[in-house]
């Protein structure tokens, strides 16, 4: 009798240990491939911004650049800047609030490529206060892929009016009327530290927690593991007492 009794108890708890190790094994799996991966972008995006800078891609490459192949790369670009088209995007700083001065560049072909030339604080956000770039200029800088999202707490863009809280390249160079426009811009190298815009103040980094959400899911999987081995245990000693004479 007790023994017809402990397999469907049985049967039931291997199911729910079988579904229990089969899930967040394939949960520690997938973190482990994502580790792999994060590691790989991490060493292939380092390779790219200590690499002797290339030339910007031109009309041809742009409908293939994607943030794998492109972003990160350090390109030089040689134009003139058309500084009445400058933009402003609110940016948290160091200095307190402070703004993106983004400048087209207008390059020799007629292209033009948006160029985050640095931040500048509330005291220099008049173009007036600080010197602009005139005759042909030489950029080096870090290729970025324009922006569909702005920062945790930024308030929605408004182009009509010309203010913007994210650098959506597509929008600001359709907003002002620019033809021939890169789908990406350029965070400039810092040229002046003293003077502003002050460039080179891009932020590379990568959270990379994919090593402890593995083993977090491993851990569990073994959990798991091993209070099925505990349930399986008691109750084959619990039968062997109630077969003792």
């Amino acid at each position: 009798m007790s023994r017809s009794l402990r397999w469907p108890r049985l049967v039931i708890v291997t199911l729910i240990a079988v579904i229990g190790i089969a899930g967040f094994g394939s949960l520690g799996i997938w973190q482990v491939n994502r580790l792999h991966w994060k590691l790989d972008l991490i060493a292939r995006v380092d390779s790219r911004i200590h690499a002797d800078p290339v030339p910007a891609p031109g009309p041809a490459d742009w409908p293939d650049l994607t943030a794998g192949n492109a972003e990160y790369r350090r390109v030089e670009l040689h134009g003139t800047f058309l500084n009445q088209d400058e933009v402003q995007i609110y940016t948290p700083s160091d200095w307190g609030p402070g703004y993106w001065v983004l400048t087209p560049l207008q390059r020799d072909d007629g292209t033009i490529v948006m160029i985050n030339r640095g931040v500048v604080p509330e005291a220099f956000r008049d173009p007036a206060t600080r010197p602009a770039p005139e005759g042909e200029q030489t950029v080096i800088g870090l290729l970025r892929i324009s922006e569909s999202h702005g920062w945790l707490f930024s308030r929605q863009s408004d182009p009509a009016a010309r203010t913007w809280y994210r650098r959506d390249i597509g929008s600001i160079t359709q907003a002002l009327g620019l033809a021939d426009a890169a789908p990406y811009f350029v965070d400039q190298e810092l040229t002046d530290p003293q003077g502003w815009p002050r460039g080179g103040r891009t932020v590379v980094s990568f959270r990379n927690s994919h090593l402890s959400y593995a083993l977090t899911w491993f851990a569990l999987t073994a959990l798991v593991l091993g209070a099925w081995v505990l349930v399986v245990r008691s109750e084959l000693r619990r039968d062997d007492r109630r077969e003792e004479p």
